[in-house]
């Protein structure tokens, strides 16, 4: 098992590493130059009170201070005479490297990402690992809420159905949870906002919290969860149909089972052959989109947080790609990109537990 994991942990990295490299010549395409952009600005500032010839050679000293803070700075090359010039090629890979902490810097540090600097917010002014936690943490708390109250019914309905196949009640709950399932978020968004808020009056429409409110403790929980109610709602409406139907699904093949009809043969309750026989073997595909599930409660919803204001990782994505903000966005990426690798790493180490037929000891 140890083996598994350090090989599987390995490759991630290497993944991880490529991936990196391949979002970071992308974002690189893109024609934005920051270091121009605030040189000007600082400088449009001096121009009436310094002559041409001045403000030129300010400009030209700005734009090198912020290329080198911004590891924009370009790297020259010499030529068999002594001549420097620059490779554009060169200039790329080299950007990734000190990004990446594995080149020095002009003052010949490193400071990448090995070295915990994630980079800079142009737009918040700040470190990106200070802008992350806030959104995140907002995001989170919905997310587990969601997911706690999508799988509470999810998997009770799921198991229901099946085994009550062709019944009122599981011809029911399918026409109910293909309607959710085919109607899209912000449709169901506003609707709700109009039931909930614009007819029966009892839920906010949007917002995090009471404003002007300094509630701490209970209070500012309850709060909270009162400006989250709605939101709650909608995410676990518009998740019950997919889950339900694969949860019931999984159920009616498990049943099937020459197993089960063997308990069912040896006179075994009911209750004992679908829960203890039937549902461990229903669990081993499930498994994947429940820690799916809890894995993605780091992942922002834009349509939710922007139906309802809140302020979470889906809203931070989209600012920051309207805003050119690319190293939060790639800050955010990498880290989703991580995720993704060690879920599928718990995955197969979860299916591991579940089903004795599968071994990951190798």
């Amino acid at each position: 098992m140890a083996k598994y994991v350090v090989k599987r942990i390995a490759y991630m990295l290497v993944v991880l590493l490529i991936l990196s490299f391949i979002m970071f010549m992308i974002y690189n395409m893109v024609p934005s130059n920051r270091a121009y952009t605030d040189a000007f600005n600082e400088v449009k500032a001096l121009s009436k009170v310094l002559s041409p010839d001045e403000v030129d050679a300010k400009f030209e000293e700005l734009y090198l201070q912020y290329q080198r803070k911004y590891g924009t700075d370009p790297i020259f090359e010499e030529d068999e005479i002594g001549n420097k010039f620059i490779r554009d090629s060169l200039n790329k890979v080299g950007r990734y490297a000190r990004w990446m902490g594995f080149m020095p810097l002009y003052d010949g540090s490193f400071n990448g990402i090995l070295q915990g600097n994630f980079g800079y917010s142009y737009d918040y002014q700040k470190d990106v690992v200070e802008v992350v936690p806030t959104p995140m943490w907002n995001t989170v708390k919905i997310n587990i809420w969601a997911t706690i109250l999508a799988l509470g019914i999810t998997i009770p309905l799921g198991i229901v159905c099946a085994v009550k196949r062709g019944s009122p009640l599981d011809q029911g709950v399918q026409i109910f949870t293909v309607v959710g399932y085919s109607l899209p978020q912000f449709l169901i968004s506003i609707l709700f906002i109009w039931i909930f808020c614009s007819k029966l009056g009892i839920l906010p429409p949007s917002g995090m919290k009471t404003p002007g409110s300094n509630y701490v403790g209970m209070k500012k929980f309850w709060d909270e969860m009162y400006y989250f109610t709605l939101p709650l709602i909608v995410m676990t409406f518009t998740s019950l149909g997919g889950m339900t139907r694969y949860v019931r699904a999984s159920m009616i093949e498990a049943l099937s089972l020459d197993c089960i009809k063997t308990a069912r043969a040896k006179g075994l309750k009911e209750k004992v052959v679908i829960y203890s026989h039937a549902w461990r073997n229903a669990l081993i595909p499930i498994v994947s989109l429940v820690i799916g599930w809890f894995l993605g409660i780091f992942g922002g919803s834009l349509v939710i947080e922007s139906m309802f204001a809140l302020n979470g990782m889906g809203k931070l994505m989209i600012d920051a790609l309207r805003n050119a903000d690319y190293d939060l966005v790639l800050f955010m990426q990498l880290f989703y990109v991580g995720m993704s690798l060690l879920g599928n790493l718990v995955v197969d180490l979860v299916y591991g537990m579940v089903d004795p037929r599968v071994r990951v000891n190798k």
